[in-house]
């Protein structure tokens, strides 16, 4: 007599849903954070004698909080996929996983660097000082701010083209979703790490048309994996295979 085994595939496709729509969740929520903090941080960012002037300090705050949303949110997507991921290839999916905490703590740097503008003006930085403070705060401040856009260049910059690599070579090994998508970011990684050394050295400006031309494809490859997660989740057929 045969003992079939009762089929585990139902169970495994319905975590493996969730998992895609928690996942596809944090990509969007990465977008939904990211884009307005760095218009919310535009005064701080731009005006060299924030420390010392009129600030906007809410305005800046709610923009380091949005940064801090998107360096978590980063991190949920590897953790939230790296289950199904790590099937096809686990070294692959540990090191999304690594490079997204890698992004996201270079991150967190930037705004503690922003917070600490903020928190030398609201101590009396905003006036009543010698000509020679007031220089010595305006220094600081461009300092940190500094600090900030080097980060925001390593981390936001650099990561997501090791993160386009690493996820998008395990899902187009796997099927997991149309290889349209993760093609888009394998062209685009080498793209975007174009654009990154091409800021280092100052050929071009982070932000600029060059820039945002060289990393739109990483851009469009990260949107459209988190809307296929939410809107058709994972293949069954290549999860099960």
């Amino acid at each position: 007599m045969t003992i079939t085994a009762p089929a585990a595939t139902a169970p495994t496709t319905g975590r493996a849903w969730v998992t895609a729509l928690v996942a596809g969740g944090f990509y969007l929520l990465t977008f939904a954070a990211s884009i307005p903090a760095l218009i919310l941080l535009s005064p701080i960012l731009n005006d060299t004698h924030y420390i010392v002037g009129a600030g906007a300090d809410t305005r800046v705050i709610w923009g380091c909080l949005l940064d801090v949303v998107n360096a978590f949110a980063g991190i949920g997507t590897a953790v939230a996929l790296f289950p199904v991921v790590r099937r096809q290839n686990e070294a692959g999916a540990l090191g999304f996983v690594t490079s997204r905490v890698v992004e996201a703590a270079t991150i967190m740097t930037g705004v503690v660097c922003l917070l600490a503008v903020v928190t030398l003006r609201q101590q009396g930085a905003g006036g009543g000082q010698a000509a020679a403070d007031q220089a010595t705060l305006v220094a600081t401040g461009r300092a940190l701010v500094q600090v900030r856009d080097w980060t925001f260049l390593l981390g936001p910059g650099l990561m997501p083209v090791f993160n386009a690599l690493l996820l998008g070579s395990l899902l187009y090994r796997s099927r997991l979703v149309p290889r349209v998508i993760p093609a888009i970011g394998l062209i685009g990684a080498p793209l975007m790490l174009i654009s990154t050394v091409s800021t280092l050295f100052g050929y071009i400006d982070q932000v600029s048309a060059a820039a945002s031309l060289l990393t739109l494809p990483v851009a469009v490859w990260e949107f459209s994996v988190g809307v296929y997660l939410i809107v058709k989740g994972v293949r069954p057929t290549a999860l099960t295979s």
